[in-house]
């Protein structure tokens, strides 16, 4: 069996390296134009800080590949033939394979602003772009950064870290106001601010205007304003790449079309990660998801069924994590930003410090149904126990403690946490807590 898998992301590594546990005896090959070997996502920003070298975001050392017989290819793929079962590179002879993973990411999301294409000017998505944004901001001391979420803080945060002045516009009303609740969305401005980012929300980019070099050189905003910027970063969100399974003739929508096999359109070919789309998303589920755990997921996923053990994905309960400037944050289950009906919601926030716990439950049942945590570390596991068998409210706040990550090295908040929820829901009993003994949890 050839199995060749296009990209060398989370998806398409962890596709390979279980098909090779699968199968010992496969020929396996993974294409990618972007990088030569496979490097971490989510440890870019820190090489840009400097805390990490490029020997630091390979998860992998370089004789893990040779002796796990499994082939890289650092070029382009440019076209597939479903029929003949080939694929075609930029450089070298046509691949044939027997089953093809197509795991070719995302790609940044650009409105099509006038100016985008000048020098200075970019989107933040993989290693080009860090290396890229490095060489191009060396010096400078003003930019601007354009759209919220994740990637517009990380550029804020990277850009910070140089001593760079930075204006970052968002158009929506509060930070990521389509995720977060209000309460957590001011948390998160009064952490940006306090480093001193001049956040303007209801902003938008009109034009990025350049110089006689064809460098950006300021910015004009949807009210006429004009912004002094010498570099410009797009955080204005990523796509699925299905550039090339277009070209092949795959049914594609906003990412490649899946079954639950993650089988695509045509015999033979699969699709993962950012760039796949579940044409039946299980019920309050989305159909494309673009988180590092979901997409190595699927790669694991994909590789039993590739290799003869069929397994429909399935994703488990929802979880996310990110760190703003200090602020760390952590999601389980399902906390919409706006009420949805049926479901009550708790939130308690220190008076002081950067601290919150919301956790949602069903009014009728009393199942917890998801939770945020800011500057409280959690243990993944806990909740994820407690949403999949649908503890009561009453029950996880009597047992708050075994979900805090590092209790002997943080202040302990969880009789204020009981306290505040018997303000706000006098009606519901919670369970009386256990304490802790010498040889482990007493009633």
């Amino acid at each position: 069996m050839h199995l060749v898998i296009i990209g060398n992301g989370i998806t398409g590594v962890s596709a390979a390296i279980t098909a090779r546990r699968l199968r010992p005896e496969a020929r396996i090959t993974l294409v990618s134009a972007e990088s030569a070997h496979h490097y971490s996502r989510p440890a870019l920003m820190y090489l840009y800080l400097g805390h990490l070298r490029h020997a630091d975001v390979k998860p992998y050392a370089d004789w893990f590949w040779a002796e796990n017989r499994l082939e890289l290819l650092h070029t382009e793929a440019t076209g597939v033939d479903p029929i003949a079962r080939t694929v075609q590179l930029a450089t070298g002879p046509a691949l044939a394979y027997d089953h093809l993973l197509l795991a070719t990411g995302s790609v940044a999301r650009t409105p099509g602003w006038p100016g985008q294409q000048l020098r200075g000017v970019q989107g933040f998505y993989g290693l080009p772009d860090v290396e890229r944004m490095a060489h191009d901001t060396q010096g400078i001391g003003r930019a601007v950064v354009v759209g919220g979420g994740l990637i517009g803080v990380e550029l804020a945060e990277m850009l910070h870290s140089r001593g760079i002045a930075v204006t970052w516009l968002v158009r929506e009303g509060r930070y990521w106001q389509s995720v977060l609740p209000p309460e957590e969305s001011a948390m998160v401005e009064a952490e940006i601010r306090q480093h001193n980012i001049d956040l303007r929300l209801n902003s938008e980019l009109r034009e990025v205007m350049g110089d006689a070099q064809g460098r950006v050189h300021a910015v004009l905003t949807t009210t006429g304003q004009e912004l002094p910027a010498e570099w410009v970063g797009l955080a204005t969100g990523v796509q699925p790449n299905v550039a090339l399974a277009q070209a092949a003739g795959l049914a594609t929508d906003r990412g490649i079309l899946v079954n639950e096999l993650l089988e695509t359109s045509a015999p033979g070919v699969y699709a993962a990660g950012d760039c796949a789309q579940h044409r039946q998303p299980a019920p309050g589920e989305v159909a494309v998801e673009q988180l590092w755990y979901t997409g190595r997921m699927q790669g694991e996923t994909v590789a039993h069924t590739i290799c003869g053990q069929p397994i429909p994905y399935r994703r488990g309960e929802w979880f996310n994590s990110a760190k703003f400037f200090n602020l760390e944050y952590q999601t389980y289950g399902r906390v919409p930003a706006q009420p949805v009906a049926g479901i009550a919601s708790f939130c308690w926030q220190h008076p002081t410090s950067r601290h919150l716990l919301r956790i949602n439950f069903q009014e009728a049942s009393q199942a917890v149904t998801g939770v945020n945590a800011f500057g409280l570390r959690q243990r993944q596991e806990v909740w994820e126990r407690w949403l999949r068998e649908k503890t009561p409210i009453g029950t996880v706040l009597a047992q708050l403690a075994a979900a805090n990550f590092d209790p002997e090295f943080t202040r302990q908040h969880e009789p204020a946490i009981r306290r505040a929820f018997a303000q706000q829901f006098p009606s519901i009993a919670v369970e009386k807590p256990r304490r802790k003994g010498l040889f482990g949890t007493l009633k």
